[in-house]
């Protein structure tokens, strides 16, 4: 009976390694196939969600070219960044023709360049606007920057670096204030569990770009007193908790593996040593998805929505929704057009309810979302003719 089975398990084995595809790669990684991506729609278009709320979506100004972020200076004026360059400016529903001046010079990459745009809390006194970006340096490297000028209706003026990293620490990085006015600014690349370092971290700063005497290692041997969490792959959305504020952020994975995780002072987060994502080839990232000494996440994806973008929706407009989190996705499962919006519900204790995809029709890179001033959502479309959406209550 054993040599049986044993002869049944081989002959299983056989057929199944016959049955698989072969799929090119290109630089170690799976080259995926492209779902067809249809043109945004020229009308509104309504759905039904499953809170048992329709919503109107809207496509507000197309023509910015792979946009990052989006600041809302009020109602009716709002600074889009481009990664390969270029502060936007959009009144009243309308894209300025030119770019902002007053922006630093940035290094392009595949996916990055000029990267958020944040407004300081006091901005209605000192009218600061806060950037992160790609910066070049001499012999054609680059390092990510922080960067500050002041908006005087039409561009940046003594706009400055106030925070350079070293060339190590990625290419891509967003910002968000908390209640006391301290940055936080996201950091990707080089060794996530080197303290040395601020690759793969999220930093905190004073608006100045200096460190806070009560950064959680600061003093400590061997650690950049920045650093305010560690062991972060792709950090790409940054919110403030409304009710306990604190800091949510959101990162990608390998193949699967994507987060969301609630930061706490000097918390690890394990990458790459933990995660719940395989690597690009297909055997798993780690052999543990939990060890000692690592926070989890709070939310996980696998396959991977490749997320971009985090927010709470406050406001009451979208009552339904009043408390969600909501994140970009810009592909899943590896499949190229099939971005998406996702919804999640928590219960009291920030624990998952359940969670709704939106906008999965559309299938474009939804880079990033936003609650505006007017107590809507409004998504950036990552394209060459890359859009701003407007989510809406229908009727």
């Amino acid at each position: 009976m054993r040599n049986a089975c044993a002869a049944l398990a081989a002959t299983f084995l056989i057929a199944s390694a016959s049955a698989q595809q072969t799929v090119p790669f290109a630089n170690g990684i799976p080259v995926a196939p492209e779902m067809p991506i249809p043109p945004m729609p020229a009308k509104p278009v309504e759905y039904a969600t499953a809170e048992g709320m329709k919503i109107k979506v809207s496509v507000v100004t197309r023509g910015i070219e792979h946009p990052w972020s989006i600041a809302f200076v009020s109602n009716d004026v709002w600074l889009v960044t481009q990664t390969h360059g270029g502060l936007r400016v959009v009144r009243n529903g309308v894209l300025d023709p030119e770019p902002v001046k007053g922006v630093p010079e940035v290094k392009p990459a595949r996916r990055s360049g000029l990267l958020e745009v944040t407004l300081h809390p006091k901005f209605a006194e000192n009218k600061y606007v806060y950037l992160t970006y790609h910066k070049p340096l001499p012999g054609d490297k680059g390092a990510l920057a922080l960067a500050r000028g002041r908006w005087d209706g039409k561009q940046l003026v003594g706009t400055r670096d106030l925070f350079v990293t070293p060339p190590d620490s990625g290419t891509i990085s967003r910002l968000v204030f908390d209640r006391d006015g301290k940055l936080y600014m996201s950091t990707a690349g080089g060794d996530a569990q080197d303290p040395s370092t601020l690759a793969g971290k999220i930093l905190r700063l004073n608006d100045d770009g200096t460190v806070p005497k009560d950064n959680p290692f600061v003093g400590r041997e061997g650690y950049r007193p920045e650093i305010y969490t560690l062991g972060h792959r792709s950090p790409l959305g940054l919110a403030v908790h409304p009710g306990t504020g604190q800091i949510w952020e959101c990162e990608d994975g390998p193949n699967g593996g994507d987060e969301v995780n609630i930061l706490v002072p000097g918390g690890n987060y394990g990458w790459p040593l933990v995660s719940l994502g395989r690597t690009y080839q297909g055997p798993w990232h780690s052999q543990k998805f939990q060890r000692d000494g690592f926070i989890d996440p709070v939310v996980y994806w696998t396959p991977a929505i490749a997320v971009s973008g985090l927010a709470f929706y406050t406001g009451d407009k979208l009552p339904k929704w009043k408390g969600d989190v909501f994140v970009g996705g810009l592909r899943y499962g590896e499949i190229i057009g099939t971005g998406q919006i996702q919804r999640i519900l928590f219960n009291e204790k920030m624990e998952e309810l359940r969670r709704e995809a939106l906008l999965m029709d559309w299938r474009h890179r939804m880079r990033d979302i936003r609650q505006g001033p007017d107590g809507l959502l409004y998504v950036l479309v990552d394209d060459d003719d890359g859009a701003v959406l407007r989510i809406e209550p229908a009727g």
